[in-house]
């Protein structure tokens, strides 16, 4: 893959100057554990509180894996939130480019999701369809081991500033970020309403109501 020599614009493939660039924005990671919900999240409060040229996709990666591959090959320009063990301070931001990102991603996987982007990222280019600038923003995460928790604090903070990192680059690559001015309809949301951050933190159950760490009746026996 070749790096493009400037960060502030992206052309398409096809050099046709009146054709804007396909800006793809990829939310990664799963929500249900934790800080690991740190790129869909990303996603999901871009959309809310944005809106963006007609050739700027926003998606819920999720774990999707290999079937992610259809968005990395339609994407001149790539911007991929996640959460990233870079062995770092919990809320730690960092960004990484181009050629660097799928080292990143594969370097300290945390989970299946990122074997398996970092295996979309390499069959995409073998396809000779890749996008000609990348930018992985990633977020150290603080705690994974805990089903159906939600952003730790510092992780929450650290999301402002990787989105005004986000948006800027955006707008750097031509995408016409603007402050939201239509509210979403009903099942517009890139992510299902019930998983929304605000209803998925006020309607969790407490820890006694539901079994986060294993059902004992199933744990082994003293011998």
């Amino acid at each position: 893959m070749s790096r493009h020599p400037s960060e502030t614009t992206c052309h398409p493939r096809g050099d046709s100057p009146a054709q804007p660039p396909a800006i793809v924005v990829l939310g990664i990671g799963n929500l249900l554990w934790a800080d690991e919900g740190f790129g869909v999240r990303c996603i999901e409060t871009l959309q809310r509180r944005y809106e963006f040229a007609g050739h700027v996709s926003l998606i819920d990666g999720g774990t999707q894996g290999l079937y992610l591959i259809q968005h990395v090959q339609a994407a001149d320009c790539l911007l991929i939130f996640d959460a990233i063990d870079y062995g770092l301070e919990p809320g730690t931001l960092k960004q990484v480019r181009d050629d660097a990102v799928p080292r990143f991603m594969g370097a300290k996987k945390m989970s299946l999701h990122q074997t398996g982007f970092q295996e979309v990222l390499s069959l995409a280019q073998l396809t000779g369809k890749f996008p000609s600038q990348m930018l992985l923003i990633g977020c150290q995460p603080q705690e994974l081991e805990d089903y159906g928790g939600s952003l730790r604090p510092v992780v929450k903070a650290a999301m402002e500033d990787a989105l005004a990192l986000g948006v800027d680059q955006i707008a750097r690559w031509g995408g016409e970020p603007v402050p939201r001015r239509t509210p979403l309809g009903e099942r517009e949301a890139v992510t299902l309403d019930e998983l929304a951050l605000a209803a998925y933190e006020t309607q969790r159950p407490a820890p006694e109501q539901a079994c986060r760490s294993g059902d004992e009746r199933f744990f082994p026996k003293d011998l």
